[in-house]
């Protein structure tokens, strides 16, 4: 598979971004800075919802694959993924816990911050050419010493 171009990195970055604005924080509570998001809605159907809300994490790591992110930061990916799944597994609490914790918004920081640091990076220099150098060397050597020797 063909590495992603930074415009194709960066446009995952912005769906992602749209996303986790969708399913973790696209509607404000009323008289508070809280927000919360249609993971936190659909978490409150019993069992489906806390699988429902796992599906639709899994987008993300899709999108951090596409975007060829480390192992690393799709471990920890997941990581976040299962904490969201197994605490909105909780009777009561796992529904505030799914409003909290936003795996999504989580996971697309890390993923945005992984590709910032890969965009950073300069590329290795090219290696010296040591072999053109001394090609060229002998070349013109070559040719000094036969105008020398013509004349």
């Amino acid at each position: 598979m063909a590495e992603p171009t930074r415009e194709e990195q960066q446009a995952a970055l912005q769906r992602l971004e749209k996303f986790s604005r969708f399913t973790d924080s696209n509607i404000g509570i009323p008289f508070t800075k809280f927000r919360i998001g249609a993971e936190a809605i659909i978490g409150l159907i019993p069992g489906f919802g806390d699988l429902a809300g796992l599906v639709l994490a899994s987008y993300v790591l899709v999108e951090a694959q596409r975007a060829g992110a480390s192992g690393k930061v799709k471990r920890r990916m997941v990581r976040n993924m299962l904490i969201d799944f197994f605490g909105g597994l909780l009777p009561v609490v796992g529904d505030a816990f799914d409003a909290i914790f936003k795996a999504n918004t989580r996971n697309t920081v890390l993923l945005k911050t992984w590709l910032e640091k890969q965009l950073d990076t300069e590329p290795p220099a090219p290696p010296f050419p040591w072999g053109t150098l001394l090609g060229l060397s002998l070349l013109f050597g070559a040719i000094t010493a036969a105008v020398v020797i013509w004349y």
